[in-house]
């Protein structure tokens, strides 16, 4: 059984009071169990915390004054993947879920509508399934160059076939807008997960939906999809960015280690449960 250590730092200034809401704490979800936690802020403030009970998602929000904003995320996760079979097959349309059917639409950063042509030149041919889907995945990681700081916020799927250059997050929004161009639903999902290169950071890779339910893939192949401890899940990098700020602020760090090990020669862990820990200067 693997295990991950996560340890995120953020400070901020904060030049101006300001909202923020952040999305930074493992996920509930199957393929992961939360062993221990613990969130730090400082300065001490009131925060509100809450759920997206669909997707596993947690969120934190708070005000913060004027000054230096510090936080810090601590977990310990016990990593359960989940065994697929071989052979998935496609949905049709028909037979998509009321829930899952949003993601067939273009979003945000996934113009699959405006890239439906090209999907349907190159795959369009090929034997629907989960290999179909591999095919996306492959092409994207031979086509598209990883290159760090070519890309920015905006960049959305189409730009990204036109440059073929890009990061993880570039990677995934391309293999979410063939899929739905195709008619398979996708969706992204954001996460932490160990990588020697390029330095650590958040991982962001995608999942389609193959005979009723959730399969991930990862076209930059920098890592074990089932290494991936689970952020957010959401529609495009709009539903899962890790900060969102409303007021004048500047990030003046960001560090994250991810630490892995194997607890299958060892005693059972014992989960605690989550804790928020408020600390002030």
């Amino acid at each position: 059984m693997h295990t991950a250590t996560v340890d995120l730092l953020l400070d901020y200034e904060v030049s101006h009071p300001a909202h923020f809401l952040f999305h930074i704490e493992a996920a509930f979800h199957e393929a992961h169990r939360i062993v221990e936690e613990r969130l730090t802020i400082t300065p001490s403030m009131k925060v509100r915390t809450f759920n997206d009970e669909r997707n596993g998602n947690r969120f934190v929000r708070l005000d913060a004054p004027k000054g230096v904003l510090s936080v810090n995320y601590h977990a310990r996760i016990e990593l359960n993947p989940i065994t697929l079979p071989l052979h998935l097959d496609e949905s049709p349309v028909t037979a998509v879920p009321d829930d899952v059917l949003r993601f067939l639409m273009p979003s945000r950063y996934c113009e699959s509508d405006v890239m439906s042509r090209a999907a349907q030149q190159l795959f369009g041919h090929l034997p629907h399934g989960i290999s179909r889907v591999r095919a996306v995945e492959s092409w994207i990681h031979e086509s598209v160059d990883y290159l760090p700081g070519f890309s920015n916020s905006t960049t959305t799927a189409q730009e990204v076939f036109v440059q073929r250059a890009g990061v993880c997050r570039d990677f995934a929004h391309l293999g979410i807008t063939l899929c739905r161009a195709l008619n398979i639903p996708a969706r992204l999902v954001v996460g932490y997960t160990h990588f020697t290169d390029p330095p650590q950071d958040f991982h962001a890779v995608f999942e389609a939906w193959l005979d009723h339910q959730w399969v991930v893939f990862d076209p930059t192949h920098m890592a074990p999809i089932d290494r991936l401890v689970r952020v957010g899940t959401g529609r495009d990098a709009k539903d899962v960015a890790f900060a969102t700020i409303f007021g004048g602020v500047q990030m003046l760090r960001k560090e994250l280690t991810v630490d892995e090990g194997d607890t299958s020669s060892t005693k059972a862990l014992v989960p605690t449960p989550p804790t928020l820990s408020l600390v002030g200067v």
